[in-house]
């Protein structure tokens, strides 16, 4: 076990960002994101004993942290998640379901655009925004997309049998 003051960071920047722990081998531990580094950091090094047991066990596993600034949160977002998947950390918890992200998905290539949420493997034609992290804030974002264009929702099977009985399905009557 290595005393976190020995390892805590200086001039960290107070922009959005991406952070890993690591061992004295190199090998990453923890992947977080930040809006603001130097806050999300510094929380680690205050009074070990506020920690959360897991939290304080891995910041005293720990031998030294190193982050990377973005533009914004989506950024960090995206990056966090690609660094959780490439070093699978051993403290990081979310996401060890081996489920992906949720995305909003449109399909573009139907006369009649679907829209709905996905994850897993992306298909060619489909316009993809994301990742979220709830799906509750994709449903949300549908519900205000939906308002403003007049595209469905529902699922093909549902659509089709509206066609044969000459039915709307974009929210209609």
């Amino acid at each position: 076990m290595v005393d976190p003051s020995l390892y805590r960071p200086k001039n960290v920047p107070e922009l959005p960002g991406v952070y890993r722990f690591r061992t004295q081998d190199d090998s990453v531990i923890y992947v977080g994101k930040a809006k603001n580094l130097k806050n999300r950091l510094n929380s680690y090094f205050t009074d070990i004993t506020n920690l959360h047991p897991r939290t304080a066990m891995m910041v005293k596993t720990a031998a030294k942290v190193d982050w990377v600034t973005v533009h914004n949160e989506v950024e960090a977002l995206q990056l966090e998640f690609t660094w959780i998947k490439a070093f699978n950390p051993r403290f990081n918890v979310r996401f060890r379901d081996n489920k992906t992200y949720p995305y909003l998905t449109l399909t573009l290539k139907e006369d009649y655009p679907q829209i709905a949420v996905t994850r897993g493997a992306k298909k060619k034609g489909n316009k993809y925004y994301g990742p979220f992290t709830h799906v509750w804030a994709i449903r949300q974002t549908m519900e205000q997309i939906i308002k403003v264009f007049p595209i469905r929702s529902c699922k093909d099977s549902v659509f089709r049998r509206h066609q044969l009985m000459k039915r709307p399905c974009l929210l209609g009557d």
